[in-house]
């Protein structure tokens, strides 16, 4: 059977973000396992790839959800594995975005921006990429602007990610802006 590039990377987002241990992977504290071991898990699913393939699904991907290096791979962001990624903690910007929808907006306001099931919380340096994010769910799309620089001042950790997403743990509603 041939599998789409789509179907294989979904199956990789999967494998990567939230189920290793179903693919006999075991993520490294960075999130990183050996590409010859995804591969193998690939084909033992009936989904045969090869490096080149991994190379194509990366550079066709809008989102940049992975990256390879020294014979590795692993997914950015979005895990929802119990043990959690390590991150390096990065000074932000002093405004980042997150998109909802309206919703969402007064539990948000009332509790913070939560993981809600990731090990974190996804944000956009620009409101473009928060509106395109918010736009995935039905409603008034509604864009937060959070205070970053402000809260991470105050000990809330954020994460940079290669690809333009930043995380950040959990951020109290006392430093988000709008809807």
């Amino acid at each position: 059977m041939q599998h789409t590039i789509t179907q294989i990377s979904k199956t990789i987002s999967h494998a990567l973000r939230h189920a290793p241990a179903e693919y006999g992977l075991t993520l490294d504290p960075q999130g990183w396992v050996r590409i010859a071991d995804l591969l193998a898990a690939l084909k033992e699913r009936g989904m045969p790839a090869d490096e080149q393939m991994l190379h194509a699904i990366l550079a066709q991907s809008e989102k940049k959800r992975f990256e390879m290096v020294g014979g590795k791979i692993r997914a950015y962001y979005g895990h929802s594995t119990e043990e959690k990624i390590v991150k390096q903690v990065v000074e932000p910007p002093e405004i980042l975005y997150h998109g909802t929808v309206a919703g969402n907006l007064e539990s948000i306001l009332e509790k913070g921006l939560l993981p809600m099931g990731r090990q974190y919380v996804h944000l956009s340096a620009d409101e473009k990429t928060a509106r395109m994010v918010g736009s995935r769910h039905a409603g008034k799309v509604v864009i937060l602007q959070v205070q970053a620089r402000a809260a991470y001042n105050a000990g809330i950790a954020f994460y940079q990610e290669n690809n333009g997403v930043w995380l950040s743990d959990v951020v109290p509603g006392g430093y988000l802006v709008g809807g």
